[in-house]
Formats: C-alpha cells, sequence, structure tokens
C-alpha cells in the first residue's frame, strides 16, 4: 500500500476530511508530509484526535521505526482496545512483556506511543498487512462518524 493509496481508500468511505500539514500553512514543521484523518462531514477540523494518521518521519520522543528510509511510512489507526487486544494478545493499558520492535515492516503492531489507547500501526503496510489495514481504517472510520452523529444529535 501507498500513502496515497490509503489516502485514496479513507476519502472513499465519506465524511473524511485529510488534513496535509506543508510549510507555510501554520503547521508545524515535524508534521509536514504527514497526513491526518478526521471524520468531519462538514468540512471542519473537530476538536477531536484524528481516527488515522500516516507518519513519514521518525517522531522525537517515540522509539525509532524505521522511518529515516526513503519513502518508509506508518500508518496509525484508532482501533479501539477491544481490537488491539485482538491483534497484540493482550490488554493494550498492559506493557508487553516482550516489547517488539516498531520498524519491522508490513506487522500490526500496537502504537510505540498511543498503544495503551487502543491505537495500532503498521509500517509500510504489504501483502501481509494491506486487507488487515483496510479493514481497521474502516472501522475506525466507522468508530469515527459515530461519536460525531452522537454529538451532532444534541
Amino acid at each position: 500500500m501507498t500513502i496515497d493509496e490509503i489516502t485514496e481508500f479513507l476519502e472513499s468511505l465519506g465524511g473524511v476530511l485529510t488534513l496535509r500539514p506543508q510549510p507555510g500553512d501554520g503547521s508545524p514543521e515535524i508534521s509536514w508530509g504527514d497526513r491526518f484523518f478526521y471524520y468531519a462531514p462538514d468540512g471542519k477540523v473537530p476538536s477531536s484526535q484524528p481516527f488515522a494518521t500516516v507518519v513519514t518521519k521518525n517522531y522525537p520522543d517515540e522509539p525509532q521505526a524505521g522511518l529515516d528510509r526513503p519513502g518508509a511510512f506508518r500508518v496509525n489507526i484508532a482501533a479501539g482496545r477491544a481490537a488491539s487486544h485482538g491483534w497484540i494478545g493482550r490488554d493494550p493499558r498492559e506493557p508487553a512483556a516482550d516489547p517488539v520492535d516498531p520498524s519491522v515492516p508490513d506487522v500490526v503492531n500496537a502504537h510505540p506511543v498511543y498503544g495503551h489507547l487502543g491505537w495500532l500501526a503498521v509500517v509500510d503496510p504489504g501483502p501481509r498487512t494491506a486487507a488487515v489495514v483496510q479493514d481497521l481504517l474502516r472501522d475506525a472510520h466507522y468508530a469515527a462518524r459515530a461519536r460525531y452523529e452522537r454529538r451532532h444529535a444534541r
């Protein structure tokens, strides 16, 4: 999967606002080149967190994810604790007995920083994880849409 394929897939689900920080738009330089996906059918950036992101570089204060290679990226998905538990084999709030290498490509892992909140991450999704990533993204979109609808039903 490419970043553009992920973006196209998410935007095809409807109501998705994609932020693409770049020089001159007021966003922090560290975020330039990354993508942030919100459920926002009104086109306004919500005050909530995105339901998925794509990062193209190692961030400070995170374990190195091997994103210093040309073309490397990591897709991060707000999968929720139940889905996360299913993928990592433990409650995401509990520390891993054997920490995993967050730079291994094409493997579903807990997010290196937000895993305890039910976020999953895949570096360079490929043949082993492409379908899974789409399923997780679809579910995260559905959950974000449901939250939006609850907030706006009042």
